[in-house]
């Protein structure tokens, strides 16, 4: 599983901006900024869609404010909903990206089988990443969320 200290893996992720499919290479996205990456179960989700997602879109300025380059919301979902979760909650400050096969979840070491739900999705969790490397990792536990909320990642940026 990723730690704190350890460099993200290279993998694809896929967003959907201005009608056309765009795919980011990590490495490349990552490079050179200070990132915000939090996962979700699953876009339309009730706590996703509640609390988690809205939480990083109301937040955004401030974390731009203590230098953030880029908030990434990330699903193993695809990209088409992502986009479209992301087009219903305003989320325009926010990189709706898709793990559409789960590939960049489970390199992460952060899937989770759901069975009938979607089966391999990504736990719930938030990372700070400087150039690459992990700073700050909050992992949920499950059926909970507490220390992945946008409030608590920004009170330890």
């Amino acid at each position: 599983m990723i730690e704190v200290n350890h460099p993200i893996p290279e993998a694809s992720l896929v967003e959907r901006k201005n009608g056309e499919s765009v795919t980011h290479n990590t490495l490349a996205l990552l490079s050179d900024k200070k990132v915000v990456l939090f996962a979700v179960p699953g876009a339309f989700t009730p706590t996703c869609s509640e609390t988690h997602l809205p939480g990083f879109i109301n937040n955004a300025e401030a974390f731009k404010s203590k230098g953030v380059d880029h908030i990434i919301c990330l699903s193993v979902n695809d990209a088409f909903v992502m986009s479209a979760w992301g087009d219903m909650h305003n989320a325009n400050n926010i990189m709706m990206l898709a793990d559409g096969n789960g590939a960049f979840t489970k390199e992460l070491g952060l899937e989770m089988e759901t069975g009938n739900f979607g089966g391999i999705r990504s736990q719930r969790y938030a990372m700070v990443i400087d150039d690459g490397v992990v700073t700050s990792l909050y992992i949920e536990k499950p059926k909970e969320f507490s220390i992945s909320t946008a409030e608590n990642v920004l009170a330890n940026i």
